[in-house]
C-alpha cells in the first residue's frame, strides 16, 4: 500500500509535521502541477522535491548551480533512503560511471545536475519516460533583476520543453515580486501555484553598525562565539588575507577563501569548515553558495554586500538549524562605490542590469544605516508585512535597533545635524573628498584649508564636539539617503551635495540619522542558546552534547560526509537533554528517521549510556 506524504516524512526524515508550504509544494508536484516556491533559508526547500522522489513514482531531476554542494546533497538524500546521484564535472570517473549505470537501469530516484550539464543534452534520453518532476533550485539566477544572474538559466526551457508531462518546480530563498514574475516567465511555468513563505528569520539577530576598525569589530563578534562555526565576508582578497591572519594571530581556528587561492587550497578550506575541523572561514562572496553546514552560529559582513538579496542569502547561512545565530554588518559608503566601480568594469553590462545594480546598492545602503528594525526592513523589502500574521508589537527584540544598541536621533536633532554636514559640503563646492569635509567640520587647520580661506567659514569647526567617527557616519548616512553623492573626477572621489540635499537645507524633505558609534555588545552564554532547541537542556548537559558532537564528527570523517548529514545539532541537543535509553526513545526525537535509526541509533545510545555511567 502506498504511504502518504506524512507517513514518508516520519519514516524517512523523522518529522511529524511539515514546515509551512512544504506539503502544498509536494502535493502540486505529485499532481503534475507547476509551482514557484520561495522559502527562507532553513525553510526546508529540498524536502519539496526529495519527498516526491521518495514516493517511488518516477525520477526527480534537480537543476542546481551548486556543484560544490551536490555530493553533500546526494549523501543527505541517501541517508533518508533515497536512491540519489549527481552528474557534474568534478565527479571521479568511477563514480560517474556508476551513476550513469544506475540511471540507465532505472534505479535513480533523484538526480542532481548543473544547468550546463543538462543543456549538454546527453542525459535527456536516459531520463525520458521516467521524469515526473524537474526542480530548478536557486531559481533567482534566471532573473536579470536578481542578485546572481546566470545566462545559462535563461536556456533551461530548451531542455525542460522536452518533457511536457513533467511538473516544474522553481525554488529560491530570495525573490522580490519582480524577480518572482521573471522566474515564472523565464522558466515557462504553466499556471503555477505560487507558494511564497514569509521571509523573516526570527532566530537570527541582525546588527548593522558603521565600520571604524574592521579587524577589531570582526574580532569582537568572533569572541562572542568561542568554538562555534562562523563565516566572515570581506570585499577584496587583500581584506580576506588580512582578517584571516589577524584571527589566526588571536588564536582563532580560521582560513582564508578567495578566487586567488589554488583550487586545492579552496577545497581544503571548504572541506575543513563543512566537516567542523575549522571554526571560521574568511572569504569573498566566492564562498558560500555550496555550503550547507547547518550550525553556523554567526555571519559577519566586514564590508557591505552588493544588495539586500545578497545579504539575505549570505546572512541566511547562519542558523539553518533554527537555533539562535548572529548576523553583523559593518557599513561604509566607500563599499558601495567599490561595488559600482567593479560593476562598470564589465563592458558588456546591459543597461537594464546596470540600473538594477544601482537600485540594489541604494537599497542595501538604506538597510545598513536606517535606524529602523532590521527584521522589518528585510521582510518588507521582499514584499511581506512585518510582523507576520499572528505576530504583534513593533519591537522584534532581535536586532541592534530594537535592542537599543542603535538609536535614531530625534527628528529635530537629525535635521539640524544633517544641515550642518550638508552646509559644509556645499561650501566646499564639490571640489574635495570626504576627508576634507570632515576636517572642515572638525575645525582642523591645514595649509590647503588656509589657502582656500575655508578656515574662515561659519561651518569651520561646526561639529568639532561630535568627533570624526560621528561625522563620517553621518556623511555615509546622507550619501545613502541621496542628500550627498560621491563622484569620480580624475583619480579622486569628490563629495558633493545633491539637489535633494539643497532642498533639505531649504526646508524641503525629511531625514533620518542613527547613532554613529556602535556600542559594546555583550555575548551570551552558550547553554542559553542551546536551550532554545530543547526546553529541558541544562548547563550540565553541555558536556554530553560536546561528546556526541565529537562522536558525530569522528563517524562523519570515516564515512567521508559532513557531520550534519548524520544528525543536525538540534538532534544532538535533544539527545543530551532527554538522554534516551532505547531505540523507541530515539524515535520520538525529531529528525531521526528509520534509516538513520538503524544505521546510527545504537552507537549514540551506547555513547549516552557510557557518559551516564561516568557521571
Amino acid at each position: 500500500m502506498q504511504l502518504t506524504p506524512e507517513e514518508i516524512l516520519k519514516k524517512r526524515w523523522g518529522y511529524d509535521t511539515f514546515k509551512p508550504l512544504q506539503k502544498e509544494a509536494i502535493e502540486a508536484a505529485l499532481a503534475g502541477r507547476d509551482c514557484l516556491v520561495v522559502l527562507p533559508t532553513g525553510g526546508g526547500k529540498s524536502l519539496c522535491y526529495q519527498l516526491p522522489a521518495a514516493m517511488g513514482k518516477g525520477l526527480v531531476l534537480v537543476v542546481s548551480p551548486l556543484i560544490a554542494l551536490m555530493d553533500d546533497q546526494v549523501a543527505a538524500a541517501r541517508e533518508a533512503g533515497i536512491e540519489a546521484d549527481a552528474l557534474h564535472s568534478n565527479l571521479k570517473a568511477a563514480h560517474r560511471g556508476a551513476a550513469w549505470q544506475r540511471l540507465a537501469e532505472g534505479k535513480t530516484q533523484l538526480l542532481y545536475v548543473s544547468p550546463e550539464r543538462l543543456l549538454a543534452g546527453d542525459i535527456l534520453n536516459d531520463i525520458s519516460g521516467r521524469l515526473i518532476l524537474a526542480a530548478v533550485d536557486e531559481a533567482h539566477c534566471v532573473s536579470h533583476w536578481g542578485h546572481e544572474f546566470r545566462p545559462e538559466y535563461r536556456r533551461l526551457t530548451e531542455a525542460l520543453d522536452r518533457f511536457p508531462k513533467a511538473a516544474r518546480m522553481a525554488l529560491t530563498a530570495t525573490a522580490t515580486p519582480v524577480v518572482q514574475n521573471d522566474i515564472r516567465a523565464q522558466l515557462g511555468l504553466r499556471s503555477p501555484e505560487i507558494l511564497i513563505g514569509h521571509p523573516d528569520r526570527p532566530n537570527l539577530i541582525y546588527r548593522a553598525f558603521p565600520r571604524r576598525d574592521q579587524s577589531k569589530q570582526v574580532l569582537e563578534v568572533v569572541r562572542r562565539h568561542p568554538g562555534e562555526g562562523g563565516i566572515v565576508y570581506a570585499q577584496t582578497r587583500k581584506d580576506v588575507e588580512r582578517l584571516a591572519a589577524k584571527l589566526k594571530e588571536e588564536g582563532v581556528s580560521s582560513a582564508p577563501y578567495h578566487a586567488g587561492l589554488s583550487a586545492e587550497d579552496r577545497r581544503r578550506a571548504q572541506d575543513d569548515f563543512v566537516n567542523e575541523r575549522l571554526d571560521v572561514i574568511v572569504a569573498t562572496i566566492a564562498f558560500g553558495m555550496g555550503i550547507d553546514r547547518s550550525n553556523v552560529r554567526y555571519v559577519i559582513h566586514a564590508n557591505t554586500p552588493r544588495s539586500v538579496e545578497h545579504y539575505q542569502q549570505e546572512s541566511g547561512r547562519a542558523g539553518r538549524d533554527g537555533l539562535p545565530a548572529e548576523c553583523a554588518l559593518f557599513f561604509a559608503a566607500s563599499d558601495l562605490a567599490t561595488h559600482r566601480y567593479l560593476a562598470k568594469k564589465d563592458a558588456q553590462l546591459a543597461p537594464e542590469r546596470e540600473h538594477a545594480i544601482e537600485r540594489q546598492l541604494r537599497e542595501i545602503g538604506r538597510y545598513a544605516v536606517s535606524p529602523l528594525c532590521r527584521h522589518r526592513l528585510l521582510t518588507e523589502h521582499f514584499g511581506a508585512p512585518y510582523p507576520a500574521a499572528g505576530g504583534n508589537g513593533e519591537n522584534c527584540c532581535n536586532c541592534d535597533v530594537c535592542l537599543g544598541e542603535t538609536k535614531g536621533l530625534p527628528d529635530d536633532e537629525a535635521l539640524l545635524t544633517a544641515k550642518k554636514v550638508l552646509s559644509a559640503a556645499w561650501r566646499a563646492e564639490g571640489r574635495y573628498g570626504t576627508g576634507y569635509v570632515v576636517n572642515l567640520l572638525l575645525g582642523r587647520v591645514n595649509d590647503r584649508m588656509t589657502a582656500n580661506g575655508h578656515d574662515q567659514l561659519k561651518v569651520f569647526g561646526l561639529l568639532k564636539e561630535a568627533g570624526e567617527a560621528s561625522i563620517r557616519s553621518w556623511i555615509d548616512q546622507l550619501v545613502v539617503q541621496e542628500f550627498l553623492e560621491v563622484t569620480e573626477d580624475g583619480e579622486y572621489p569628490l563629495l558633493r551635495i545633491t539637489a535633494a540635499g539643497r532642498g533639505l537645507c531649504n526646508g524641503r524633505g525629511t531625514v533620518r540619522l542613527g547613532s554613529p558609534v556602535p556600542p559594546k555588545v555583550k555575548g551570551k552564554k552558550k547553554p542559553k542558546a542551546l536551550k532554545k532547541a530543547a526546553a529541558a537542556f541544562l548547563e550540565g548537559d553541555e558536556e554530553l552534547f560536546e561528546k556526541l558532537r565529537a562522536l558525530r564528527r569522528e563517524m562523519a570523517d570515516k564515512a567521508g560526509i559532513p557531520p550534519y548529514v548524520i544528525f543536525h545539532d538540534s538532534v544532538l541537543i535533544e539527545m543530551a537533554a532527554s538522554k534516551p535509553q532505547t531505540p523507541d526513545d530515539l524515535r520520538v526525537i525529531k529528525g531521526i528517521g528509520e534509516h538513520k535509526l538503524e544505521k546510527y541509533g545504537q552507537i549514540f545510545l551506547d555513547a549516552i549510556k557510557e557518559r551516564l555511567l561516568e557521571s
